[in-house]
């Protein structure tokens, strides 16, 4: 289990990654589909790869964007960190072709988002949504029920009653569920952590 300053520490680390984004302007962000579940080792392989070939001045950062969520698991609430782009990093860097061929002959790198022939870097306004979108202070629930599914009602006046998802919001942490009472179906408000799929 996670101290408090532990968390503490993970949060303040993440806004500074998250203002890093726009704060520095030095290079542009590119995106870097690396091997699906290898973001964090590729992440390493790279910073490593940068310092050892003394890249430091070409490559500036090498990011990979997450969200924190609220996940429940045996009726324990805790916030979880989920990758934003599975599958991709983001680095800042200029491009040379010594800058291209360090990041793209980098273990565990599929190569660079392009058009064509050519690695395209982001837009401004693109950085600016994925760094909004990290700085975000409060975490979004996890919801992993989808519209149509069976669940079960955990706890709350409707606890044990079985019904079926109508409507999910995401932003609130709140689905919408069809419950038979009475030999009609009633739309009922629960909060994400008082269902479970069945």
């Amino acid at each position: 289990m996670k101290a408090e300053w532990e968390d503490e520490e993970e949060g303040q680390a993440a806004e500074e990654r998250s203002e890093a984004l726009i704060e520095d302007d030095r290079g542009q962000w590119y995106v870097i589909h690396v091997y699906s579940g290898q973001e964090s080792t590729v992440q390493e392989r790279l910073e490593k790869r940068i310092e050892s070939m003394h890249m430091d001045d070409l490559i500036y950062e090498v990011l990979i964007p997450t969200d924190e969520k609220i996940e429940v698991k045996d009726g324990k609430r805790s916030t979880v960190e989920e990758r934003v782009f599975p599958g991709y990093i983001l680095v800042r860097m200029e491009m040379t072709d010594e800058s291209w061929h360090a990041v793209r002959n980098t273990p565990g790198v599929a190569g660079f988002v392009t058009s064509g022939d050519t690695a395209v870097p982001l837009e401004p306004e693109e950085v600016e949504q994925i760094q909004n979108r990290m700085a975000e202070e409060q975490p979004l629930p996890k919801i992993d029920v989808e519209v149509g599914e069976n669940v079960r009602v955990t706890s709350g006046p409707f606890d044990g009653f079985v019904g079926v998802v109508n409507q999910i919001d995401e932003k609130q942490g709140k689905v919408h569920v069809l419950v038979n009472m009475f030999g009609r179906d009633t739309p009922v408000e629960l909060d994400f952590t008082q269902v479970e799929k069945l």
